[in-house]
């Protein structure tokens, strides 16, 4: 762990660090309040400071009010190196938002038990920072596929769709639907399914862009939105990742299975107004009709257009 001290005073400086290497310690030290706190701002700043009372630039309360006053999850722990012992001098360290004290001049043994505790509690914070990105990732994500779930993919085209609005951008819209999947969970059982939906979404990420997203819409079925795409880029995704699902089997513990996909896709045209809702009815649509023309197929719609047609040979359809 990494830990600050800011002192003004060369002798407490070697004392402290020379104190806190021996526990194993990373120690950076500093001269000022202004180096202080430029320190603590920075992405890999310390966990920990001792922070002297009083210093040249910011004193120690000032820096541990800008600390607790700055909205950011990484928690400082601050000791306070004070030789100041009047109650009220106390409390004010206190309310500025120090967690502890050490009085000049400090004994080891309770230096080395304040720094325990401080590590405790921020050990704690990180056990709970921990539980909470667990818990934002399963409001977010389906719990299978670990792709977008379907309220959260709704949510990030919602946005993107007044994004691409407000910079007279095209935006591509992706449904997909595998072919045949409830032949796979009738024949070879739920847990295989599970095991073509969990394939199916590694191999959905592997063949996106970066900047594309796709979340599971339900059963399965998948949503995907492309930014920056009028329909011949989206037909070119879809394409390729029709390609990607269907060119090799799965292996599943029951052996190898080949799976193919239906595509129905739309665009929003730049400097035109589109609801997600009439977007994603418009690719339900095309992917209706590239399920009736044989699966295994890319169609796409728009408002002029019935459609048009980007032929697939069939690999194999179950």
């Amino acid at each position: 762990m990494k830990i600050l001290i800011a002192d003004d005073d060369a002798s407490n400086r070697t004392v402290l660090s020379a104190a806190l290497a021996r526990l194993g310690y990373e120690v950076e030290t500093t001269t000022d309040g202004e180096q202080a706190w430029a320190g603590l701002q920075q992405p890999d700043a310390p966990e920990m400071a001792i922070l002297d009372w009083v210093m040249p630039g910011l004193t120690g309360p000032e820096i541990c009010a800008k600390l607790r006053a700055r909205e950011q999850e990484h928690y400082v722990y601050v000791i306070l190196l004070t030789g100041l012992t009047e109650l009220s001098a106390l409390v004010e360290g206190l309310e500025s938002g120090a967690d502890d004290f050490i009085a000049k001049p400090f004994r080891t043994p309770e230096l080395y038990a304040r720094l325990r505790a401080g590590q405790r509690i921020l050990e704690l914070q990180r056990e709970l920072l921990d539980k909470r990105t667990q818990i934002e990732r399963l409001a977010t994500h389906d719990f299978l596929t670990g792709l977008w779930n379907r309220r959260a993919i709704l949510e990030r085209l919602e946005v993107e769709l007044v994004r691409v609005a407000r910079e007279a951008r095209p935006l591509g819209i992706i449904v997909m639907d595998l072919d045949h999947f409830k032949q796979v969970n009738d024949n070879y059982g739920h847990a295989e399914g599970d095991r073509v939906l969990q394939e199916t979404a590694r191999r959905l990420s592997a063949s996106m862009r970066p900047y594309d997203s796709v979340g599971r819409y339900g059963g399965e079925e998948f949503l995907i939105f492309a930014p920056d795409c009028g329909i011949d880029e989206t037909v070119s995704i879809a394409e390729r990742l029709r390609v990607a699902l269907s060119a090799a089997a799965m292996k599943l513990s029951s052996g190898p299975i080949h799976m193919t996909a239906s595509f129905g896709l739309s665009a929003t045209l730049p400097c035109a107004n589109h609801d997600m809702r009439s977007l994603i009815e418009a690719a339900d649509r095309a992917l209706y009709r590239a399920k009736n023309l044989g699966r295994n197929r890319v169609e796409w719609f728009h408002d002029v257009d019935l459609g048009k047609t980007i032929s697939a040979s069939p690999i194999r359809n179950y």
